[in-house]
């Protein structure tokens, strides 16, 4: 059975904790999408990690974590990534990496940072990962797939290709120091003598374990929102953050996806530029992104501090009919404990009208949000094992927001670790 763990928003919705508590029952768990420009945070037994390209299924030795072919593979940040989970105490991890996928290069990441610095006040706000210049060339087709890496015709000839192009925009656009071809091939062959324990064929592998019924989480990265297409576009990631696409960047037949488990926060939260219809500011933003998350709300990969605001039932509702739901996850509800009153927003105005579907980008950019307040619970809820025992004020939140976006909340979570989640 497949079963999709993807976000309803934004990105950070919590994946990572939710994906780390199915695979305990998982055997095999897929990044499916994405590069190392966004993180999960995971809090476990081993203690506390944030994983950029891992699977957030590394932590239990009778799992296969795989690196499917939709992935933007930076081979030196997962390997520093797998020696990090070694060093805290975690038992050595079963890795295959697809042999289609493509390959960050050193020189993605320099160009992502020539054209930010560009941009200047218009840049896009990347985390300067190299992942747009990376899914540039993937889909100009200059792009390394892992299966390259062997080929050392190949490899020569399109180096050489690569860097006439790439020189005369490093010349002329970004005056920019030019790419040497020796240096290319140099780490190129670093990089097959890293990957080469780990490649294989995983849509056949993958084949292979759904005839034999084995159970296979794929894990996306990011949000709804960032989606090329269905996202805040341009505001957006390179890759598709669906869980059709999970399908295509796992190697699998669409059909297989039997459950796409939707993770939504109880409070919005967004790292970079773009429309942000609830967002909040000031002292009531630093107060909810101080209390937010495990750590306060600051990007697992970046740092930087998350921008905040209310739940958003419009974007929310539209982030889960987009991904499929079958189940929606509450996360970090455990953190609205401090307010006398939540507010939620429940519609946007826009030129007058009041909606409750979510619109393109530009008719986004003018949406004020409609805000609904909700009585606070006004106590600690972690430690809570039964929906029942939760505060009625809490049951209410959840039942409303429920009621707004159409999905059923099967899963509550009230803390970071593991075991803080509640089952309705």
């Amino acid at each position: 059975m497949v079963k999709a763990v993807v976000g309803a928003n934004w990105g950070d919705e919590g994946k990572g904790k939710i994906t780390d508590m199915l695979a305990e029952n998982a055997d095999i768990i897929v990044r499916f999408q994405g590069g190392a420009n966004a993180g999960h945070t995971i809090v476990n037994d081993y203690g506390r990690f944030a994983l950029h390209t891992l699977p957030s299924g590394v932590f239990y030795n009778h799992t296969t974590s795989i690196i499917g072919n939709g992935v933007a593979l930076d081979i030196p940040k997962l390997f520093n990534e797998i020696q990090e989970v070694i060093k805290g105490g975690v038992p050595k991890p079963k890795i295959l990496i697809s042999d289609r996928a493509q390959i960050v290069m050193p020189y993605h990441i320099l160009f992502d940072e020539y054209e930010e610095e560009r941009l200047g006040k218009a840049s896009f706000g990347s985390t300067k990962s190299g992942i747009a210049p990376f899914y540039s060339d993937k889909y100009a087709k200059i792009g390394f797939q892992v299966s390259e890496l062997f080929d050392e015709d190949i490899l020569e000839d399109k180096v050489s290709r690569i860097c006439e192009k790439k020189n005369v925009m490093l010349e002329h656009l970004y005056r920019k120091p030019l790419l040497k071809p020796k240096e290319i091939l140099d780490t190129l062959h670093e990089y097959r003598d890293m990957v080469a324990p780990y490649v294989a064929d995983v849509s056949s592998f993958l084949d292979k374990a759904l005839k034999e019924n084995k159970t296979i989480l794929l894990e996306g990265q990011l949000g709804t929102l960032k989606d090329p297409d269905h996202g805040i576009y341009p505001m957006v990631t390179s890759s598709s953050t669906l869980a059709a696409y999970g399908a295509i960047g796992a190697g699998i037949p669409p059909y297989e996806i039997k459950q796409v488990i939707t993770v939504c926060k109880a409070y919005s939260s967004a790292v970079g530029a773009g429309a942000f219809v609830s967002e909040i500011f000031g002292d009531e933003a630093d107060e909810l992104r101080k209390r937010g998350g495990d750590k306060g709300e600051f990007g697992a990969t970046t740092g930087r501090p998350r921008r905040v605001g209310w739940f958003d039932c419009v974007a929310s509702k539209y982030g889960c009919r987009m991904q499929g739901a079958t189940d929606v996850a509450f996360t970090v509800l455990d953190v609205l404990g401090y307010l006398d009153e939540i507010p939620v927003c429940v519609g946007y105005e826009i030129d007058g009208e009041v909606t409750t579907e979510f619109p393109v980008t530009a008719k986004l950019e003018k949406a004020k949000p409609v805000l609904k307040t909700l009585p606070g619970w006004k106590s600690d809820i972690r430690g809570i094992k039964e929906y029942d025992k939760l505060p009625e004020n809490c049951r209410k939140y959840i039942e409303f927001v429920e009621e707004q976006i159409g999905f059923p909340i099967k899963m509550v979570s009230n803390g970071p670790g593991r075991d803080e989640i509640i089952y309705r």
